[in-house]
């Protein structure tokens, strides 16, 4: 967002300048004002000149912020890696055994039952690739073992 700004900004003109030729606000307050409720008073031309008119000269970074507003947001949930190790080696040393997971000598955080088990769902549902491997892993040790 910062780059279009950046690139159309002229440093020889005001912050408000500047801002008002992209057809930006400098002050929210003064973009639209609230208004007063007053009896209407009749406004005079000064020179032929609209005082409240301002003329944007580059509508282009206005398009471009739009734009960018308007594309879909990347969700970039992921769980963190001592999760993934915690979750991988409470299903190898206990199965689907919830309470010997909560007994475990690595539950540092005391979690009960229904913690991991939430913990365990969780990183199905954010890496389910990584989880079939793991659990089709896991099945191949059990086999070369028997």
């Amino acid at each position: 967002m910062g780059s279009h700004i950046r690139h159309a900004w002229d440093r020889t003109k005001s912050v408000s300048r500047n801002l008002a030729e992209m057809g930006l606000a400098a002050d929210p307050n003064k973009a639209i004002p609230i208004q007063k409720k007053q009896l209407p008073v009749m406004e005079m031309e000064v020179d032929g000149q609209d005082k409240g008119k301002r003329v944007v000269r580059k509508p282009y970074v206005l398009d471009e912020l739009e734009y960018e507003a308007s594309l879909p947001e990347k969700k970039s949930e992921t769980l963190s890696r001592d999760l993934i190790d915690y979750v991988q080696y409470m299903i190898r040393n206990h199965g689907e055994n919830y309470k010997d997971m909560a007994r475990d000598e690595k539950n540092y955080y005391q979690d009960t039952p229904k913690q991991i088990k939430r913990k365990i769902s969780v990183y199905k549902r954010f890496y389910p690739e990584e989880f079939q491997a793991f659990t089709a892993s896991l099945q191949q040790v059990k086999m070369d073992q028997q």
